[in-house]
């Protein structure tokens, strides 16, 4: 397990305020599942949310992945704080104080929050001690 190397939520997330309240958006391995759950992957996120049949509909998968990625921060903190627990974002309280204007300005921190989480970080190793070794 020496090559794991563990990262906080800040380099895997992309930061939002909804209601004065600021989120991080955080694409974890359950936010994953729930998202393949509702769309078959997510390769299938993006067209689902464009070809939605109606505005309402948009909107309302907005709000339900603004909500579950914010909520996975949360989540985070939830378990690394037992004692002092916070509450999670409902969709209500997302549509209540939200408009559709932030709705959309939020569309690049979701692409954010989930180019973060799929990114991979290759190392290398260190090699410099056998790359001018002599040959005999």
């Amino acid at each position: 397990m020496d090559n794991v190397i563990y990262t906080n939520t800040a380099e895997r997330s992309a930061a939002i305020n909804i209601g004065g309240k600021e989120y991080e958006l955080v694409l974890t391995t359950r936010a994953t599942k729930a998202i393949a759950g509702r769309y078959g992957g997510l390769e299938n996120l993006g067209e689902k949310l464009m070809k939605s049949e109606n505005f309402e509909m948009a909107l309302d998968e907005i709000v339900w992945l603004l909500t579950l990625l914010a909520n996975q921060s949360i989540l985070i903190r939830n378990l690394k704080n037992k004692n002092v627990p916070e509450e999670l974002l409902t969709e209500e309280e997302v549509e209540l104080l939200t408009s559709p204007l932030d709705l959309a300005a939020y569309k690049n921190a979701i692409t954010e929050a989930m180019f973060k989480g799929t990114k991979r970080n290759v190392e290398s190793e260190d090699d410099t001690s056998l790359k001018n070794a002599e040959v005999e």
